[in-house]
């Protein structure tokens, strides 16, 4: 499965960005996961593939919210009241696995190339 992010850029303390993530393939649990410098890849957010069910790593809730558009073959990650720490590289990626809470890197087995969200303090 193809994954192509877009929309990642600077924005200060508090401010809001939204991710994109096109896909080739509908028929997959989607993620977005990220990875800051000097730090382990880690989850952030998953979706079903109807979009009905949603989970998020306990450290976005709140602020974080994916969503998807199968008309579109896209899905979205809205990131608001950023703080530094969510300073990392952003992936899209694709599982067969379903969990109802949170998910493991090794569960997702396809990858976007990833885009850079810098937030300034």
């Amino acid at each position: 499965v193809r994954l192509v992010e877009s929309g990642g850029g600077l924005v200060q303390a508090g401010g809001s960005l939204n991710l994109s993530c096109t896909t080739s393939e509908l028929s997959y649990v989607m993620g977005w996961l990220r990875q800051a410098p000097g730090k382990e890849r880690e989850f952030v957010a998953a979706i079903t593939q109807t979009g009905r069910s949603q989970s998020y790593a306990d450290s976005v809730k709140g602020r974080f919210t994916i969503s998807r558009d199968n008309a579109k073959n896209t899905v979205y990650l809205q990131m608001m009241s950023l703080k530094p720490e969510d300073t990392a590289v952003y992936y899209c990626a694709a599982t067969f696995t379903y969990r109802s809470g949170s998910y493991s890197v090794g569960d997702f087995g396809s990858w976007g190339q990833g885009t850079q969200v810098t937030v300034s303090s």
